[in-house]
């Protein structure tokens, strides 16, 4: 039997006819290959942010109340159901015998957290069926069903995790997932020209760099792939069949897999960060329980976190990150508990950015913080907080700095040599 493959084309790929002519060529070149192809399709560039405007204008937000429910999702799905559709009369018109699948057909099962949705099961004995017989499956991505037959949404970037979620269902050699890029970079190539393309990255260095700002693959994706074991490679759409190089794009694959493991393989940042500050907190046990519990109450995720002392022995002045969007409402929360947790005041600080260095390698390698804080004190980048994990260091920093900082680290670790 023949391989089955799935391949993933994001919103820029089918932003019109012409480029979905185009997916359909690459398409035809995989099943030409010998793959037993599913598609999965992300909707056309910027008709997703057109359908949530609607949303807010008619729905729920229109009168301050949540915006997501099962009704935004029969809406907002409909952009992929519009690609899906568009995709399969291509390929019919080529001669490929194809057919689009929503969520709710194949079934794509997912719970009921209408608009940020976590998918539970594929029984993909259908799907896989019509595949095996040599039909294209063209997929609506971002979109599942409850038990009971509802629309769901799977979150912004959901398209991506749709794509993992099938392939690992239909036990798939391998997903593809076509994007504007020709794979995954060490770092930014707009701010680091030298900025080099990685044939292998590990799940866990690619989990890295998704949550740490690059955005080249959404990270639930990327922890689903980890988690099924399912090979994923990214790689441009925006070439013909036979015009890339065979060793073209990124494999994500697991650690093992990768020959020569680098101390330090990318160079990821974030602007989408907002830094709170409490001044003249009581220093005793239970105030930071106050604090994040109140927080992790109202879906407000904290990043890094750091606590200091101050002139008075007995309080302390606290940093914590979020993300810009959760800033306003951090500072409502802490705001509102301000009298019973006791600190002094609150401020807040947008201008900030989180710089991270990640590689698998810094597990058996010393040395790592020391070059990335030396680097950044050459430059006179100040390092306002920290944080680590086994595979990644992160500092955050003035937003002023961010470009010069991304240069600076991937030259000290060497990342723009051949």
């Amino acid at each position: 039997m023949a391989s089955r493959l799935v391949m993933k084309f994001g919103g820029t790929s089918v932003a019109d006819l012409e480029r979905i002519r185009r997916v359909a060529r690459l398409v035809a070149a995989e099943v030409a290959n010998g793959h037993n192809v599913a598609v999965v399709v992300s909707a056309m560039a910027g008709k997703t942010n057109e359908l949530v405007a609607w949303t807010d204008a008619a729905g729920p937000a229109a009168q301050g109340l949540p915006a997501s429910d099962d009704e935004y999702d029969v809406v907002v799905a409909s952009g992929e159901q519009v690609t899906a559709g568009l995709l399969a009369m291509v390929l019919r018109n080529m001669g490929l015998p194809a057919r689009s699948w929503l969520g709710w057909q194949i079934p794509i099962v997912s719970d009921e957290a209408h608009g940020r949705a976590r998918i539970d099961d594929i029984p993909a004995e259908k799907l896989a069926a019509a595949v095996d017989s040599g039909q294209v499956a063209v997929i609506a991505g971002f979109q599942g069903a409850t038990r009971d037959g509802r629309i769901t949404t799977l979150g912004r970037g959901g398209s991506d995790t749709s794509a993992v979620a099938v392939a690992a269902a239909l036990k798939a050699v391998r997903c593809d997932i076509y994007t504007d890029v020709d794979g995954v970079y060490t770092t930014d190539p707009r701010i680091e020209e030298k900025a080099r393309r990685l044939s292998r990255v590990s799940y866990e260095e690619m989990l890295e760099m998704a949550s740490l700002g690059a955005k080249v693959l959404q990270t639930r994706s990327v922890e689903l792939a980890m988690a099924q074991r399912v090979p994923v490679r990214v790689l441009s759409s925006f070439v013909e069949p036979g015009e890339a190089a065979p060793d073209t794009g990124t494999i994500v694959c697991d650690e093992e897999e990768i020959v020569e493991k680098r101390i330090v393989s990318g160079v990821a940042y974030s602007r989408d960060e907002a830094k709170i500050t409490l001044l003249g907190l009581p220093d005793h046990p239970g105030v930071s329980s106050a604090i994040f519990s109140r927080l992790a109450d109202a879906n407000v995720n904290v990043d890094m976190i750091v606590q200091s002392r101050a002139r008075d022995a007995k309080v302390a002045n606290m940093d914590f990150t979020v993300g810009k969007r959760d800033a306003v409402r951090a500072v409502e929360i802490m705001q509102s508990a301000q009298a019973e947790i006791g600190f002094e005041d609150v401020k807040v600080d947008e201008n900030v950015s989180k710089i991270s260095v990640i590689g698998v390698g810094m597990r058996s390698h010393v040395g790592v913080a020391k070059t990335m804080f030396g680097a950044l004190a050459e430059k006179g980048v100040n390092i306002q907080a920290i944080s680590t994990s086994e595979i990644k260091v992160s500092v955050l920093i003035d937003a002023a700095y961010t470009e010069l900082a991304v240069r600076a680290l991937h030259a000290a670790y060497g990342l723009d040599q051949v």
